[in-house]
C-alpha cells in the first residue's frame, strides 16, 4: 500500500500492484566457452547477485536455471533445461503464482551494471503509459534488451500463450502488442569474453553527476563506529544522537551586567559584587540587590536580574528607571536545554559548532564514524613535483594544494604521494595503502596506453561504481569500492577537471563512510548559462553579479587552476540551460 498527498493537503490512499521477478541465470554459456556466465564476477560481485539486488523492488522473486548454494530466492529450472530464454520465463511465470493485475520484471544474469533505478524506471514507465502491455529497454547502441522489460502479468501470460510451444523460441516472439520503449541505464549485457573484459575495465555509464554521486552513496560501505574525543573527529559523522548530560544553562545566570535583586524593588544595594566564575556564596534577603556580571550565578534569594540600562543608583537605594517595562533578564536552568536533550541526531557532521554545543552540554566523547583518512596521489611520468624540470616534463601544480580542496569536503588527507606510469604501480597502490579509507587518484582515469587504473581495479576485484560520467570536464571519472571496503575515486588528469570533479563527488564519498546526512545544496541563477551550457552537464567557474545572478567563465582552460582564482564557487549547468537557469553551486575554499 501507499499514500500520496495532494497540494490540497488531503490524503488519498492508492494500491499498487504487486511486483514480481524472473531473472533467467541459464548455466553453461557456449558463447563463453561452457562457463557459468551469471557467476563471472565483474565490478567485484557475480553479475547474478547485481541482478538480484537490482530487483529488491520485488514482492517475490525466482531465478531460472541450474541450482545454486546460497541464493535468497525461489529457484526452478526450465523443461527441457537448456531449452532457451522464453522457456525460462514461462517456467518462472508458473512457479510465481501471479494474478493479472500484477507486474513482473524480466531480467538477464549477464547485466553487469543494472541497477535499482533502471528497474523502477521500467515499472515507472509501464504504470505512465496507458494502455502499454510491457516497458522494454533500450541500451547504449539503441537495441531493444527483451530481456530487461516489466509486463502486465496478463499480457505476459497470454503472449506465451500464445505459443504452440516456449521450447527454443526466440525472444522476439514475445513482442508486446504494445510495448513502450524506455532507454535505461545498465542495459548493456555481455555475451562473449570481449564484453566480459571490456565491463571490467571500463565500468559502468555514462552517468550523471547526480547518478553518480548516489551510486556512490550506495555503494561505499560505511566505517565502523568508535568512540571519540568529538575536539579531535572534526570530519567525523555521529553515529548515535547525541544527549547533554547537564542542562544549559547549569544554573540560575545573569544575561546582561546589571544587578541581582530579591522581590520587588527598591532595593538596599549591597557591597557584594558577584563576578562571571565567582564560587564565593553570598545570599539575598528580601529587598536586598548586589552587583551581578554577565555570566554570573544569581545569589540565593535573588528573583530576578535588572540591567544596568533600566537601573538607578542613589545612596545606595536601587530603583527601577521610570517609564521602563518589566524584564528579567536572568537566564533559567534547563532554559536552552534540560538533561538529556538531543542536541544533534546521528547522521551529524562533526563541525566546530557542533563541538561547542557539545562542550555546553558537558560532553566530550561520542560515537562516532570518521573522520574519512584519504590517501592523495597525482601519477604520470611528466609530472615533477621538485627540482628543475627536464625535457618533456610538467611542473606539478596539483600535487601540493591538492590536500587543501579535500579537506574542504570534509575528509582528511593522511598522504600525499606522486607514482610513475608503470604496469604494476596501481597495483602495489591497491595492496599497500590500507591504513586508510580512501584513495583519491588524479590520473590514469582516460583509458589510454598509459592509464592502468581501471585494469588494476579490475584485478583488485574492485566494485565498480561509476565508470564515466556525463559531464564536461571530468567525464572519465572512475569510482570502485575495493573489497575491503576502501574507496577508490579516480580524477581526470588535468589539473581544473581533477578539482572540479572532486569538489562534486569526494564528499560522496564522505557521506557514505561517515553515513553524514548529505549537505544541503545550494543554488543560483546563472544570467548566461545558454552561452556556456552543452548537452551535457558542464562545470564551470561563476562570480556574482550585483543583482544576485551569477555569471560563468565562458572558457576555462583545464591544464592549471587560473580559472579559480578569485572565484567563490563553481555552477554545475544542466544541458540545454537557458539564461538564468537554477544551477548547484559548489563553493570553493577561500584558502
Amino acid at each position: 500500500m501507499g499514500t500520496s498527498e495532494p497540494s490540497c493537503g488531503s490524503i488519498v490512499t492508492m494500491t499498487f500492484p504487486r511486483v514480481f521477478a524472473i531473472i533467467l541465470a541459464g548455466g553453461a554459456a557456449t558463447r563463453m566457452g561452457g562457463i557459468d556466465k551469471p557467476a563471472l564476477i565483474v565490478g567485484g560481485r557475480r553479475m547474478l547477485d547485481t541482478a538480484l539486488a537490482a530487483i529488491a523492488v520485488a514482492d517475490r522473486t525466482v531465478v531460472v536455471g541450474p541450482h545454486r548454494d546460497g541464493i535468497a530466492a525461489l529457484q526452478v529450472q526450465e523443461d527441457p533445461p537448456g531449452s532457451g530464454p522464453v522457456a525460462g520465463i514461462a517456467a518462472g511465470l508458473a512457479a510465481l503464482g501471479t494474478r493479472p493485475t500484477d507486474r513482473v520484471l524480466v531480467l538477464a544474469s549477464d547485466l553487469p551494471w543494472i541497477g535499482t533505478r533502471t528497474t523502477e524506471d521500467l515499472l515507472g514507465a509501464l504504470e505512465r503509459t496507458e494502455g502499454a502491455d510491457a516497458a522494454l529497454g533500450i541500451d547504449e547502441t539503441g537495441r531493444v534488451q527483451y530481456l530487461l522489460s516489466a509486463w502486465r502479468a496478463e499480457a505476459l501470460a497470454d503472449a506465451l500463450e500464445a505459443l504452440d510451444s516456449p521450447v527454443n523460441q526466440p525472444m522476439r516472439a514475445l513482442h508486446p502488442q504494445h510495448p513502450v520503449t524506455v532507454e535505461v541505464a545498465g542495459a548493456t549485457d555481455c555475451d562473449t569474453p570481449e564484453d566480459i573484459e571490456r565491463a571490467r575495465t571500463v565500468g559502468p555509464g555514462p552517468l550523471t553527476l547526480d547518478e553518480a554521486r548516489e551510486a556512490v552513496r550506495t555503494g561505499v560501505a560505511a566505517l565502523e563506529p568508535r568512540e571519540g574525543v568529538l575536539a579531535e573527529s572534526l570530519g567525523a559523522t555521529l553515529a548515535r544522537t547525541l544527549h547533554s548530560a547537564d542542562a544549559v544553562p547549569r544554573a540560575d545566570v545573569s544575561a546582561m551586567d546589571g544587578y541581582a535583586v530579591a522581590g520587588p524593588g527598591p532595593w538596599h544595594l549591597l557591597d557584594e559584587v558577584r563576578p562571571a566564575g565567582d564560587t564565593g556564596t553570598f545570599s539575598l534577603a528580601a529587598g536586598e540587590a548586589a552587583r551581578i556580571a554577565t555570566g554570573a550565578h544569581l545569589p540565593a534569594g535573588a528573583t530576578a536580574v535588572l540591567r544596568d540600562e533600566f537601573a538607578v543608583v542613589e545612596a545606595r537605594v536601587l530603583a527601577t528607571l521610570p517609564d521602563s517595562s518589566p524584564r528579567d533578564d536572568t537566564r533559567r536552568r534547563g532554559e536552552d536545554w534540560p538533561v538529556g536533550h538531543p542536541i544533534a541526531p546521528a547522521g551529524t557532521a562533526v563541525t566546530s559548532a557542533l563541538v561547542s554545543a557539545a562542550s555546553s552540554g558537558e560532553i566530550r566523547i561520542a560515537t562516532v564514524r570518521g573522520p574519512v583518512r584519504v590517501h592523495v596521489v597525482t601519477t604520470g611520468d611528466e609530472i615533477r613535483r621538485d627540482g628543475p624540470l627536464r625535457p618533456g616534463q610538467t611542473r606539478d601544480a596539483l600535487g601540493p594544494v591538492l590536500d587543501r580542496f579535500v579537506t574542504s569536503t570534509g575528509a582528511v588527507p593522511v598522504t600525499n604521494a606522486h607514482i610513475r606510469d608503470t604496469a604494476d604501480g596501481f597495483d602495489e597502490l591497491l595492496r599497500g595503502a590500507t591504513d586508510v579509507d580512501a584513495i583519491v587518484i588524479v590520473g590514469a582515469t582516460g583509458g589510454g596506453a598509459a592509464d592502468q587504473l581501471r585494469s588494476a581495479l579490475a584485478r583488485a576485484r574492485a566494485h565498480m561504481l561509476v565508470g564515466r560520467v556525463l559531464c564536461r570536464p571530468g567525464g572519465s571519472l572512475v569510482a570502485a569500492a575495493l573489497p575491503d571496503g576502501r574507496a577508490v575515486l579516480g580524477l581526470p588528469g588535468n589539473p581544473y577537471a581533477a578539482i572540479a570533479t572532486l569538489l562534486v563527488t569526494l564528499p560522496a564519498v564522505v557521506d557514505a563512510c561517515t553515513g553524514r546526512a548529505p549537505q544541503p545544496r545550494l543554488h543560483g541563477r546563472v544570467a548566461n548559462a545558454s552561452e556556456v551550457g552543452t548537452d551535457r552537464t558542464r562545470i564551470l567557474p561563476v562570480t556574482s553579479l550585483p543583482d544576485g545572478r551569477w555569471i560563468a567563465d565562458p572558457g576555462v582552460r583545464t591544464a592549471h587552476l587560473a580559472g579559480l582564482v578569485g572565484r567563490p564557487a563553481l555552477a554545475l549547468i544542466p544541458p540545454g540551460a537557458v539564461n538564468d537557469t537554477v544551477a548547484e553551486l559548489i563553493p570553493l575554499p577561500a584558502w
